[in-house]
């Protein structure tokens, strides 16, 4: 007794020097928000992804060169009339052109731009879909933590409390008051709720390194639900609303519909392949050479060019033809995937839905399960003093109140989750909800 004293005594120290340093649910979200390796991958993907709309632009801009040449040249010209000597000459020329071209019809060049902003429009959900999914992982691994931490608690109490029961079914069969079918039994049981605790506490561990993977850091005690813990059904109350804005508003709908539109638009840019190019063409260049025969001059050239130049593609050996048609297959696949991401956004909604409107329900009859349990093992407990009642009621009555208590920490946690994922379900997850799940929290 003892010992189970001084542990207790331990444990209680230990849970106040946590609680002291405890951080909650807001805390561990910013830490992972600058820590997490998923999020840092979709926040450098969404950087990368600005420069789309500069290269889809640089094709309808001027492109201005310029080149340079010079050479050396060794000539030796024979003539066919054998009257006539041969002429040796070796001289340099030398060339510098300057070349501007200012695109004014390129359908592709023009499809590409459009793509453009919509890849942008695709790394913006895509930013936005890693962060819902950075909230619903840190709340996920913060509560995965609480409820491990629980369910040490209750095998360490119930352990406690089977140990001092195992002890009085002892000194009850010493002196004749139980049989030793009490003792055996309670025996059974404490040997059950040590492997119990064994389990929870390495399960316990594991979460706790879960967490740790978010936030790149070693776990650090963390607030706990307190009373100022309220349950309230979503709202509108009304599962087919929720359906119909998720339908609309959930992002990963959002980005297969950018994706859908980046299809269309690559059937256009490749159809324009079939279509002629227009440019306004300039160039200056300046070219000098050496005349190469003996006695001769040099000369100097200057040459000013600007115009238009239609190019129009007659056959390229059906190329273009098969991309349209790969294109108009891909354009077919993102439709539905499009289709398939509605529906489970719906069917995610509806889950969400039932989850927090369930929860409430749950969650309120275990809270009437714990009282009545409560009230059980009193009962029995006095039946057992009596003589009406025997150790392993009392046994029975106990394992039943931990089981409840156990029961009632995961639905707890489990609504809270289903809330979260319900706004998350229409695109509507923000840091405000888990500001707002966190002033429930006590440290």
């Amino acid at each position: 007794m003892m010992r189970l004293l001084a542990s207790a005594s331990f444990a209680f120290l230990l849970a106040a020097a946590s609680a002291a340093s405890a951080a909650d649910l807001v805390d561990i979200y910013r830490e992972a928000r600058g820590s997490d390796a998923v999020y840092a991958s979709a926040r450098a993907a969404w950087t990368a992804a600005q420069e789309k709309l500069p290269q889809g632009r640089a094709g309808l801009l001027p492109q201005l060169s310029i080149s340079a040449s010079t050479q050396y040249n060794d000539r030796d010209i024979r003539f066919r009339n054998p009257a006539q000597a041969p002429a040796v000459g070796q001289f340099n020329s030398n060339a510098v052109t300057l070349s501007l071209t200012q695109p004014l019809f390129r359908a592709q060049n023009l499809a590409q731009y459009e793509q453009a902003k919509t890849q942008l429009t695709q790394a913006d959900v895509q930013l936005a879909l890693a962060g819902q999914d950075l909230m619903l992982r840190v709340a996920q691994a913060y509560f995965d933590v609480l409820l491990a931490q629980d369910n040490v608690a209750f095998a360490g109490a119930q352990k406690a409390a089977i140990a001092e029961q195992l002890a009085q079914a002892k000194r009850n069969f010493e002196v004749g008051t139980a049989t030793v079918t009490d003792q055996h039994e309670a025996q059974a049981r404490y040997d059950l709720t040590v492997s119990q605790e064994i389990a929870a506490q390495n399960d316990l561990e594991l979460k706790r390194r879960a967490l740790e993977q978010l936030t790149g850091k070693p776990a650090p005690g963390l607030a706990r639900l307190g009373q100022r813990f309220a349950l309230s059904l979503p709202e509108p109350n009304t599962m087919a609303a929720w359906v119909q804005e998720a339908n609309q508003s959930n992002l990963q709908v959002q980005l297969n519909q950018a994706g859908l539109t980046f299809a269309a638009q690559e059937v256009t840019r490749n159809r324009g392949g079939h279509l002629p190019t227009l440019d306004a063409v300039a160039s200056y260049s300046e070219a000098g050479s050496g005349s190469g025969i003996t006695g001769g001059s040099g000369t100097d050239i200057t040459t000013k060019v600007i115009g238009l130049q239609l190019t129009l593609p007659l056959y390229q050996g059906g190329l273009t033809s098969s991309r349209i048609r790969e294109a108009l297959a891909n354009e077919e696949r993102a439709r539905q995937d499009l289709e398939n991401a509605r529906r489970t956004a719906e069917l995610t909604a509806r889950q969400a839905f039932l989850g927090v409107s369930n929860g409430v329900a749950q969650v309120q009859a275990l809270q009437a399960a714990l009282t009545s349990s409560q009230s059980s093992l009193d009962s029995t407990r006095l039946g057992l003093e009596v003589g009406v009642r025997t150790q392993v009621d009392v046994l029975n009555a106990q394992q039943q109140l931990f089981s409840t208590r156990r029961d009632l920490a995961q639905a707890t946690y489990t609504y809270i989750l289903s809330l979260l994922k319900l706004k998350a379900a229409v695109g509507r997850l923000a840091e405000d909800d888990l500001i707002q799940v966190n002033a429930w929290l006590e440290r």
